[in-house]
């Protein structure tokens, strides 16, 4: 792989707008993932004046037909096609060649899916696997803070942040950090020598000091306008 998380990261957080986000990290998300095609996409930037693209949009990103977009929109969570349904099925949901094995993830605003980010790879490739799907939800969660941020870059809320942010304990940052990696409560407990529910209650702490209500919001407000 010729990409590393972090790198993905800093892309990521350097993006100006969507075509940046576009020419700048999808590319390296397809060589973190060795991806045939990868892309990301904005549900209120889809070209839905094509009555074609509507059709295909209304079959093969329906809840109703595909177990993948199911899956996504039920529990906000990065999947596979394997993990939710059998090679045999998934063939006759999508037979294109290029799309045998296909991994899809969240982007979060608000509580609400407002996009995705997808790769796929040819029958002849390795699988997706449990991995992947480690380091997709640590990207999709640095989406969604990009997403979050750029909605509000139009409101002055700077003095706000630093004034929140400056309550917080300096274990507190470390744990807001660890977050903004990708890290579970169970991997920030190990590195912290803690326990899961010391993580658990110490996020409870941070929600309530910052008035958020989430990991992305979290992250957004904490570091979203950090150089």
């Amino acid at each position: 792989m010729t990409s590393s998380l972090q790198a993905l990261f800093t892309a990521i957080q350097q993006a100006k707008d969507e075509q940046d986000l576009r020419s700048q990290v999808v590319p390296k998300i397809g060589e973190y993932f060795a991806a045939k095609r990868r892309g990301i996409f904005f549900f209120d930037q889809l070209p839905l004046a094509d009555r074609n693209l509507q059709k295909t949009l209304q079959v093969g990103l329906s809840t109703k037909h595909n177990p993948v977009v199911r899956y996504l929109v039920e529990r906000h969570a990065p999947v596979h096609e394997a993990l939710v349904v059998s090679p045999k099925v998934w063939t006759m949901i999508c037979p294109r060649l290029d799309h045998w094995h296909v991994m899809v993830g969240p982007i979060v605003s608000d509580g609400q899916l407002i996009g995705v980010v997808g790769c796929t790879r040819e029958q002849s490739m390795f699988a997706f696997d449990t991995q992947n799907l480690a380091d997709l939800s640590a990207i999709c969660l640095h989406l969604s803070v990009w997403a979050a941020t750029v909605r509000l870059r139009s409101v002055s809320v700077e003095v706000q942040q630093h004034d929140q942010s400056d309550r917080l304990t300096p274990r507190e940052w470390q744990i807001a950090e660890l977050v903004a990696l990708g890290r579970t409560n169970a991997e920030i407990g190990k590195e912290l020598w803690i326990t899961e529910n010391s993580v658990k209650q110490a996020l409870k702490r941070i929600f309530r000091k910052l008035e958020v209500s989430s990991r992305v919001q979290m992250v957004a407000l904490l570091f979203a306008t950090k150089p």
